[in-house]
């Protein structure tokens, strides 16, 4: 009997139980998203009424065909929208090369350098935004998207997506890679044809990483950038004011419900991935 009772795991009362406190969690996370959209549906009155009320009294679209008449919105949802995927496809290519190599190819020193990398991940972007901001003036480079394109592929974003893979690789059987010598494959034909394949899960945690600091970034966006059609998003949100500088609540809601659908459905697609790409990090050393 008490062997059938372990077998048979958590009683259904436990389940609900367990359900239910996981619900009452979720409410704190939950709520904010929630006021968000349905405060779009309201007029500016009502989004301030007391007492507050959970769904609109009269749901209109207006706020958001707002979002579009008060600025270039379409441009900048664009910008921002191709900005993080070459990113994301940016950091999975760097950081997946740089993680095999480290995982794979022993070097004098290999360790080190390794440490000296991670080193990117303690500097804050705001110690290094003065230098890069002169440097890419000097290259031309201001008021174009190029310095929010190379600074989170080859800076502190890259760092993280790099560990990623690195642990991942290293977790990798390394009689697979005997297999495929055997077969005649260089140290490139092995990474393409039989670590990148397999290491899919990592790819899909470094892909939501990637992409979400690149559909976030404020700082960069607001140094390098001044015309308003190449603004990205966060800077944009930032722009919905009245004539006399107060926020227009219900348009600014609007659009950042608008801006936080990519990263729903981002998140959605590859969930599992990021699941089982954060469970393999940190297996080995």
């Amino acid at each position: 009997m008490r062997t059938e009772r372990l077998r048979t795991g958590p009683s259904r009362r436990a389940k609900l139980v367990l359900y239910g406190l996981l619900c009452v969690l979720a409410v704190p996370f939950v709520f904010p998203t929630w006021w968000m959209v349905t405060s779009s549906l309201k007029s500016a009155n009502e989004i301030f009424a007391f007492p507050p009320t959970l769904l609109p009294a009269d749901p209109s679209l207006s706020a958001y065909s707002r979002v579009f008449e008060f600025a270039p919105f379409a441009a900048q949802y664009w910008n921002s929208m191709y900005i993080a995927a070459v990113v994301t496809i940016g950091t999975l290519a760097v950081s997946s090369l740089a993680g095999y190599a480290f995982a794979r190819i022993k070097f004098p020193g290999h360790n080190l350098l390794f440490l000296v990398v991670l080193v990117g991940l303690l500097i804050p972007s705001e110690v290094t935004i003065v230098p890069l901001f002169q440097m890419f003036n000097g290259l031309g480079l201001v008021d174009t998207h190029w310095p929010l394109i190379l600074v989170p592929v080859f800076g502190a974003p890259s760092v993280l997506a790099t560990l990623i893979m690195r642990q991942f690789f290293i977790a990798l059987p390394a009689e697979l890679e005997e297999a495929g010598r055997m077969d005649g494959l260089g140290r490139l034909g092995l990474y393409w044809k039989i670590a990148l394949p397999l290491s899919r899960p990592a790819l899909g945690a470094v892909a939501i990483f990637s992409f979400l600091h690149s559909w976030n970034l404020y700082l960069e966006p607001v140094v390098f950038l001044s015309t308003p059609e190449k603004f990205t998003i966060p800077q944009a949100l930032t722009q919905f004011t009245d004539a006399y500088g107060g926020p227009m609540w219900d348009v600014q809601l609007s659009a950042a419900t608008l801006s936080a659908l990519p990263v729903l459905i981002v998140f959605v697609v590859a969930q599992r991935q990021f699941v089982e790409g954060l469970a393999h990090t940190g297996l080995k050393g």
